[in-house]
């Protein structure tokens, strides 16, 4: 595995102690927000307004690190600001606190995400990508098959003690940052002849963007718009019966599946298709998502869980790889935040819309509307024209 660097190595424990920390909370975030009184909608705007912070952030700071020539500045105080939200969310129990801590924690990932991926990028070739990506995306998320199972075995013999646990998580945030510091710029990386960016000067990559940046990205953001946070299905599997055990057993075997898959279907992209393997992970999804509208028995819901770890795998390190083979070099953090910026801003509409649905019409209406926009979106790009992925499957 030559191509997987000693750089690509280091962002990649770097990833996987950040996951550690977070998701080791993830899991049971509805279930505590639930507990100091956050109703289902509250819960839906709490996660789309971090996201929306993250959102804007990624943009500016991807463009900011492109202008710069700089990366790892990004990349350390990114992943410093959500260590330190996690013993924050324990403290303030407020939803105004809960808020500006989730937000602090969201806007780490928005500084840091543009200034890492374009690390990533430059340490692969356009026939690597999938590869690079995918082991990064395998690392990270086998964080978050470590959280979760340290959080079960801390409640199963302190159970309901929600608060302890993010001050544990701290731990392994602090290992990341730590681990942060062995990264160093490359010396060849120049600033940009330019004037500083605003905060807002990456909407203006959209206008001078490559075309086929833009189809791709408007797919990808259409199906983002329906693709709400992973904790409505962790509330599903609540309202399934389920006790916390396992509904954190059903999220820890989803981050399995998806860390052991990721690197492997990387591989496969780079041999048949950036754009079949995405298609694929649409449609496995759109199938899952039907599936959670009406199962409510756990056998068919881990099958289920399987198959929503598979999805991840075919999609989420291909996506980045896609961006970052169909721009140019010196506006690879730019492309990838301004991406992930509108991303970030559709996912915020859906998980706050998935609420309001939920709390007016149930879980088959939301989900089913998800399944619904996911296969219309896996025909869009079935039906896009050949030449607009050349550069991303050469």
């Amino acid at each position: 595995m030559k191509y997987i660097t000693r750089t690509v190595w280091i962002l990649s424990l770097i990833s996987l102690f950040t996951d550690m920390a977070s998701e080791m909370l993830y899991p049971i975030m509805p279930v505590y927000l639930q507990s100091i009184g956050f109703s289902i909608v509250l819960i839906g705007f709490l996660e789309g307004i971090a996201e929306a912070t993250a959102g804007l952030s990624k943009g500016y700071f991807g463009k900011l690190s492109d202008f710069s020539g700089k990366r790892v500045p990004f990349v350390q105080v990114g992943y410093a600001l959500s260590a330190i939200s996690k013993p924050m969310m324990a403290i303030f129990v407020y939803p105004i606190w809960i808020f500006f801590a989730r937000s602090i924690d969201r806007f780490g990932k928005g500084i840091r995400t543009g200034a890492r991926d374009a690390i990533l990028s430059d340490e692969a070739t356009p026939q690597t990508k999938g590869k690079v990506f995918g082991f990064h995306r395998s690392m990270d998320t086998l964080g978050a098959v470590i959280g979760p199972i340290s959080a079960l075995v801390y409640l199963f013999y302190n159970p309901d003690d929600y608060k302890t646990l993010f001050l544990i998580a701290f731990v392994p945030g602090v290992l990341a940052v730590v681990a942060s510091f062995l990264l160093k710029d490359k010396k060849n990386k120049e600033p940009q002849r330019e004037d500083k960016p605003s905060f807002f000067s990456f909407l203006n990559y959209w206008k001078t963007s490559p075309k086929i940046y833009r189809k791709v990205v408007k797919g990808l953001l259409v199906f983002t718009l329906f693709n709400s946070s992973d904790i409505f299905l962790l509330l599903n599997l609540k309202q399934a019966g389920l006790n916390d055990s396992y509904v954190i057993g059903a999220y820890i075997f989803y981050n399995l599946v998806y860390a052991a898959f990721a690197f492997p279907l990387g591989v496969l992209a780079d041999r048949i298709g950036l754009k079949t393997v995405f298609i694929s992970g649409l449609v496995l999804f759109s199938g899952v998502y039907a599936g959670m509208a009406f199962a409510n028995n756990i056998t068919i819901l881990l099958v289920l869980f399987f198959g929503y770890g598979l999805y991840a795998a075919a999609t989420e390190g291909i996506s980045k790889a896609w961006i970052t083979n169909i721009t140019d070099k010196k506006d690879t953090a730019t492309a990838i935040g301004t991406f992930s910026g509108f991303q970030s801003i559709c996912t915020m509409l859906a998980s706050s819309l998935a609420g309001l649905i939920w709390y007016n019409f149930g879980s088959v209406v939301t989900f089913m509307t998800t399944s619904i926009a996911a296969l219309l979106v896996a025909v869009y790009f079935m039906f896009l024209k050949k030449n607009h992925f050349n550069k991303l499957v050469e």
